[in-house]
């Protein structure tokens, strides 16, 4: 590849950036209704038939501003899971701390990101949740939900996944107003709690 094909990828990878984050922004400022490509064509100076050679619509922003995201909840939930004590050091009688590290962050995440967290959760998109297609992000951050519990429970990814669902429940409860969010604590704990209590235990790293 010639020098000048590098700096027009690169200059295209920049341009490709440059419209998701603009969608992210517009989004946590004023919500999804608002970013449309007109608006982000506006806000990242470019015109549209620029912002279309990058995405066919809004429909594929959105899909991969989700993709971004579960890249990023991924990386948190790594961080959360591997910073959290060994059983060995948690105060006797707390829950699982990998396990209610890792639900922390979760709900920390839907909390601070809710725009980032409708494209990843709420909103219509073609992103293929437990399928081949299955974007590896996405994957990634189920794992390490999956890797609170113990490699010799063949269950193990029967809890992450029900785990996963009790706290995308809390967190749309919760962003709808519909539970109070002054109860998140006990809810998490009660969580945690049930499900380390029947899962075999917690994985060791």
């Amino acid at each position: 590849m010639s020098a000048i094909a590098r700096r027009r990828e690169r200059e295209r990878a920049q341009r490709h950036q440059l419209i998701i984050t603009a969608a992210r922004e517009l989004a946590e400022a004023e919500g999804w209704e608002a970013v449309t490509t007109r608006r982000l064509a506006e806000h990242v100076e470019y015109s549209q038939p620029v912002l279309y050679s990058h995405f066919n619509g809004k429909d594929a922003i959105l899909r991969a501003v989700a993709i971004e995201g579960f890249g990023e909840l991924a990386a948190r939930l790594r961080r959360a899971r591997l910073a959290a004590p060994e059983p060995s050091e948690a105060p006797s009688g707390a829950p699982s701390g990998a396990l209610h590290a890792v639900c922390r962050a979760y709900l920390d995440f839907a909390t601070e990101r809710p725009a980032l967290y409708q494209a990843m959760f709420v909103l219509p998109t073609d992103v293929k949740f437990a399928h081949a297609e299955t974007p590896p992000p996405l994957r990634a951050a189920f794992d390490e939900f999956v890797s609170c519990f113990r490699s010799d429970n063949p269950r193990r990814e029967l809890f992450a996944e029900v785990t996963w669902s009790a706290l995308h429940g809390i967190a749309a409860l919760a962003d709808s107003g519909r539970i109070p969010p002054n109860g998140q604590t006990e809810r998490l704990d009660f969580i945690v709690t049930q499900i380390a209590g029947t899962s075999s235990g917690p994985a060791t790293r």
